[in-house]
């Protein structure tokens, strides 16, 4: 609020006029929750019938009893619906917890402690790590590098996706640069959806780190608002065909799809990075919620069942 050519007396009183209306609110004992993103209750009725899933049936079509420990890739019969809807390769997707946001968390801390399959040392020996930031971007990505002490410097994020001349000028000069945030599809907060030729370029891109790696959450890869259906790149293609089949780690969820709190999560890349997460996976977990996994196998199973959550 400008106060330009106001004399103080009407600044006083202007003061005094809004601390009243503040206390005013306060008072009136308001619970509101301004959360972004929080799915409605009837978006959420929408997906009660997994609550009921899967019965007295815990065997998953390959003859797993779900109820027991094992499994750290996740259930087959889950991966290959969202395999589908992801447009990956069945055998490099992962099925694990509720959250996208637990791995995108978990390859954070293998690779600053371990490093990645490329790396020549655990990133946390580095004098620096940087990430590159499009703005305006996911705050949660954003609040997850300054947990670990990783620099943050921003670049702009159009239409088509990131300001390319930017980020090619980063990535080429500065060995400290190991990653970038991506929202592919439908990003936040404007819904912008990188393009085919700007994933292209991301993908094949030189880089003077030579672990550097694409932190791609496909969070609304199927969140479509309207008629059009806007597909995502296939970065693991581009990337494998561009000669570093290593770059991107893909991410989704069905966070926003079925229940929020209580949905599954998925992983994809190549099949060393692969290899590497699982590793470091394996002696933090003995395996994911397979029973959860199942119910949303069984749930999604028919194809209109998973049209009609997509359109609602």
């Amino acid at each position: 609020m400008a106060f330009d050519g106001l004399s103080t007396d009407q600044v006083q009183a202007l003061h005094d006029e809004l601390s009243t209306q503040y206390a005013t609110l306060q008072g009136a004992g308001l619970k509101l929750d301004l959360t972004r993103g929080k799915p409605s209750a009837e978006q959420l009725d929408l997906s009660v019938g997994l609550l009921s899933l899967p019965g007295d049936a815990f065997k998953a079509a390959d003859g797993t009893d779900t109820r027991n420990y094992g499994g750290l890739t996740g259930l087959t019969e889950l991966r290959e619906i969202f395999a589908e809807l992801l447009h990956v390769p069945l055998d490099q997707l992962v099925a694990e917890g509720n959250a996208s946001l637990e791995i995108m968390h978990d390859t954070l801390v293998f690779a600053l402690l371990n490093g990645t399959p490329d790396s020549a040392r655990p990133w946390s020996q580095e004098e620096q790590i940087t990430f590159i930031c499009p703005v305006p971007g996911y705050d949660r990505h954003f609040a997850l590098t300054e947990k670990f002490g990783i620099r943050m410097v921003n670049v702009d994020m159009r239409d088509d996706g990131p300001d390319m001349d930017a980020v090619r000028e980063l990535v080429k000069m500065d060995p400290s640069v190991k990653g970038m945030w991506v929202v592919p599809t439908y990003s936040n907060p404007s819904g912008a959806t990188v393009s085919e030729a700007v994933a292209a370029e991301l993908a094949a891109m030189e880089t003077a780190a030579p672990d550097f790696r694409l932190y791609w959450d496909n969070a609304y890869a199927v969140h479509h608002l309207t008629e059009e259906r806007t597909k995502s790149a296939d970065i693991l293609g581009l990337c494998a065909a561009s000669g570093h089949p290593d770059r991107a780690f893909v991410f989704a969820s069905t966070s926003k799809i079925t229940l929020a709190g209580a949905g599954v999560a998925f992983f994809a890349s190549s099949p060393a990075n692969l290899e590497w997460y699982l590793k470091h996976l394996g002696k933090r977990t003995i395996g994911p919620d397979k029973i959860n996994q199942l119910r949303h196998a069984r749930f999604l199973q028919n194809p209109d069942k998973v049209v009609a959550l997509m359109d609602r």
